[in-house]
């Protein structure tokens, strides 16, 4: 479902994903196409590795329906030039309709560059292979 996504295609040809239950990792070569003028990765970036992870560590917990992000909160700790980064969300909390994840990105070097934690809750549209689900 997340690599063929069209935002996907689009903007992140290189990511890579491994999921597990209430756990999920997101990973990405930098390219200089997601640099701002400042010739470093543009918050834009950092907010989508953030998301996705922490989205698919609460969507690993839930079979039927599509999760829907409903807020999410980016904490931008150092700038991000090159090399490979990786983002690992985890559930933090689940109740009927709402889940709360959070996502941190590192290094190469291994180096917290970024942190947020989102809100995510049950939509209408059911999980089918049509959308990607697996």
């Amino acid at each position: 479902m997340y690599l063929v996504a069209n935002i996907q295609k689009l903007m992140f040809e290189t990511t890579t994903i491994n999921i597990s239950e209430g756990e999920a990792e997101v990973g990405l070569t930098v390219q200089e196409k997601y640099h701002h003028a400042g010739a470093a990765m543009h918050g834009a970036v950092y907010f989508k590795l953030l998301d996705d992870a922490a989205y698919f560590a609460a969507n690993s917990v839930i079979e039927d329906v599509f999760l829907l992000t409903s807020s999410f909160n980016v904490n931008l700790i150092r700038p991000v030039v090159s090399g490979k980064i990786r983002a690992i969300g985890k559930l933090k909390s689940q109740s009927k309709n709402l889940l709360i994840a959070e996502a941190t990105i590192y290094n190469e070097e291994g180096k917290e560059v970024a942190f947020g934690t989102g809100t995510f809750m049950k939509s209408g549209v059911v999980l089918t292979p049509e959308i990607g689900y697996k």
